[in-house]
């Protein structure tokens, strides 16, 4: 191995573009994960509450009583 001047120092400066950009790279990579595992956890809970709901009866509510009319005398 030969030795070279980037192992002992530092890189130069960066830019103040060049640092935004690496920002946001790093925000975007973030983000699109963050994103990707969002849409899985909701897909499937999706499917959870779907074949819950496919597992339960539905039953209606029974109408209400009607209230009984006293004619005027």
């Amino acid at each position: 191995m030969t030795a070279t001047k980037d192992e002992f120092f530092k890189p130069g400066k960066l830019t103040p573009q060049q640092k935004a950009s690496a920002t946001n790279d790093a925000v975007s990579q973030i983000l699109a994960a963050e994103t990707a595992q969002r849409l899985k956890k909701t897909e499937r809970l999706r499917e959870a509450r779907l074949a819950r709901e496919a597992e339960t009866v539905i039953v209606p509510p029974p109408a209400p009583a009607k209230k009984k009319v006293k004619a005027r005398a």
